[in-house]
């Protein structure tokens, strides 16, 4: 059995040369270089720092999810991706699994399998040592769940699932797809507190997501718009009412509002 990792969100560290000395990282924890999947996207570009909370937002059909694959080697695709300073095709696909992790829009489970085991699934390329999966399911309201199967949860519960899976991981980049849209409100905010104690912990994570006021809260801003990379940035930077007008097509204006925030 291995040893569980103690600092699960270090950075990850890059290959040596041939002479054994490691350098520093030239790239960030996600380097994307003009990738092109022909009729989804097209020469787009991201470069994110490790601890970085970034979102990746656009109308639909923009190409968030194809970017988001691509970043995870979930499809291939022309340009160049890496992770850590290290080209993604060079990384053993066993070792892809500790190094990053991708959560998919829709969580669909075909069988019923248990909760727990689902969670467990994420610590496969540690060798199955089930290092946190018990603390995963403690954290997005699983635990009295863990033996119910998948197949026999609210869409909501299903998408906690995931999330927990991703989170047994321990990968430092965390790559997920429109995590927040099936949850209530607490797991939301609970879900955007867990991503910003593991950045500062470490981790990179990259969402998409279309609440636009959540965007605006974290580090970094990435704007996909017809398959191209509008713009990527602070989000008080990027998120200007140009931009919602020339992307979304709407008018923005800020006005008192309701404000939700953990106890």
């Amino acid at each position: 059995m291995k040893k569980s990792n103690t600092h699960p969100f270090s950075p990850l560290v890059p290959a040596a040369d041939e002479a054994g000395k490691i350098e520093p990282f030239p790239q960030g924890a996600l380097c994307v270089r003009g990738v092109t999947v022909p009729g989804r996207i097209a020469d787009v570009s991201l470069h994110l720092a490790p601890g970085t909370l970034a979102g990746l937002v656009g109308p639909n059909g923009a190409g968030k999810s194809t970017l988001l694959q691509v970043a995870g080697g979930i499809i291939p695709a022309a340009g160049t991706v890496s992770w850590g300073g290290r080209a993604l095709a060079e990384i053993p696909a066993l070792e892809r699994g500790r190094c990053a992790t991708w959560v998919p829009q829709e969580a669909r489970f075909e069988f019923g399998f248990s909760v727990r085991s689902v969670v467990a699934q994420g610590r496969f390329a540690h060798g199955d040592d089930d290092g946190g999966v018990d603390a995963a399911l403690a954290r997005f309201d699983l635990a009295l769940l863990a033996q119910r199967p998948v197949n026999r949860l609210s869409g909501g519960e299903r998408q906690r699932v995931l999330l927990a899976r991703a989170l047994a991981t321990a990968a430092p980049l965390q790559l997920w797809d429109e995590p927040l849209a099936p949850l209530d409100p607490r797991h939301v905010l609970e879900v955007l507190a867990l991503a910003r104690e593991i950045t500062r912990a470490g981790a990179t994570v990259l969402m998409s997501l279309h609440d636009l006021r959540v965007a605006s809260c974290l580090d970094v801003v990435a704007v996909l718009h017809d398959g191209r990379m509008r713009a990527v940035g602070r989000p008080d930077d990027v998120l200007t009412p140009e931009l919602f007008s020339e992307v979304f097509g709407v008018r923005a204006r800020r006005a008192p509002g309701l404000i939700l925030e953990l106890p």
